[in-house]
């Protein structure tokens, strides 16, 4: 806990933050000429709290990112100062309250068809994505002063032993048991070649959302919403929780010929930088490297929780770490030689 800021998701359900924030919201509102009818709050999670704030015109809503994940709300700025194609445009923000007031979008791609995006939907929105995350290959240093994390492959496999360190010694459930510290300690020495063969290949470091699938983008326009996972990294990172994830709602085998048709048609974007198979090459090695991101994006949306929510959730820090091991990703990408 700390000292202005009681843990969530506790705090999101107090009446000192709701009164707090629906006056901010109503401030907000009124800059836009719109006025507050009703207010509800859909969901609270230790990681996010939204409020569906009903005007008198269409509906609004107001969204608090946890404490781990306040940058959210200053990427948003970013994202609508530089005018970056697929993202939302905030109608105002407050950086130091971790508070963004956002248009109503309509349903996710998921939600518009029932529960299973077609993989031409897929596409589309991956193919957006991708040159969303193109155009912003000159503004990393924005994004990071912004609050993203550096996870460029050139830092990761520094980032990667002082994890395994710091997992080792954490609190449970969020430690890593002694044998599977070793073995990743032992898998360093590979983790950090296949982090310069990434660095070395000449595609461009940008914004990762690393939480990209289909309930996580609107379908009119398709704008990519839920940015409190993301950090600045080697760009294909993105596919491991993308393809994971359609592999899951399709029941797709990992060597479904679905896999390359998606990271073909995303990787695209890319091919005025290199050759096909490198691409397909370059994704497969951040698959392989992914699972650090994803350890860190837990650690950012455990931060400062209740022990509730802690116990619950802090096992997927030292869980996803362990996918580096695992051995049937999408695309089949080779697995690491270990130094044992």
């Amino acid at each position: 806990m700390t000292a202005d800021r009681p843990p969530t998701p506790g705090r999101w359900e107090s009446r000192p933050w709701r009164d707090e924030t629906l006056e901010w919201g109503m401030r907000a509102l009124d800059r836009h000429g719109l006025a507050l009818r009703a207010w509800s709050q859909p969901h609270i999670r230790p990681w996010s709290t939204v409020l569906r704030l009903e005007t008198d015109r269409d509906p609004v809503w107001l969204k608090a990112p946890g404490d781990g994940c306040r940058y959210e709300v200053a990427l948003l700025r970013l994202f609508a100062e530089l005018d970056v194609p697929a993202t939302p445009r905030p109608m105002d923000v407050d950086e130091p309250l971790g508070l963004a007031l956002l248009p109503d979008g309509g349903p996710t791609v998921r939600g518009s068809h029932g529960g299973r995006s077609p993989f031409e939907a897929v596409v589309e929105y991956l193919v957006a994505y991708a040159a969303l995350q193109r155009s912003l290959e000159p503004h990393v240093d924005s994004l990071i002063a912004a609050g993203a994390m550096d996870l460029r492959p050139s830092r990761l496999p520094g980032v990667f032993v002082e994890t395994v360190d710091r997992l080792a010694a954490e609190r449970e459930p969020g430690r890593l048991a002694p044998d599977d510290a070793s073995r990743l300690r032992a898998l360093a020495p590979a983790y950090a070649d296949a982090c310069a063969e990434l660095d070395g290949s000449g595609i461009a470091a940008s914004i990762n959302h690393d939480d990209l699938h289909d309930n996580n983008v609107l379908a009119a326009g398709t704008v990519v919403i839920d940015w409190g996972d993301s950090c600045v990294s080697h760009p294909f990172a993105t596919m491991l929780v993308a393809l994971n994830s359609v592999a899951m709602h399709h029941e797709l085998a990992p060597d479904d010929p679905v896999h390359l048709r998606l990271v073909d048609a995303y990787t695209e974007a890319w091919t005025d930088v290199a050759d096909r198979a490198t691409l397909r090459r370059q994704v497969q090695l951040c698959q392989r490297v992914g699972p650090l991101t994803r350890s860190l994006s837990y650690r950012q949306a455990t931060t400062n929780v209740d022990d509730a929510a802690w116990q619950e959730h802090a096992s997927a820090m030292p869980e996803w770490l362990l996918e580096v091991f695992e051995p049937d990703l999408p695309t089949h990408p080779p697995l690491l030689a270990t130094g044992t």
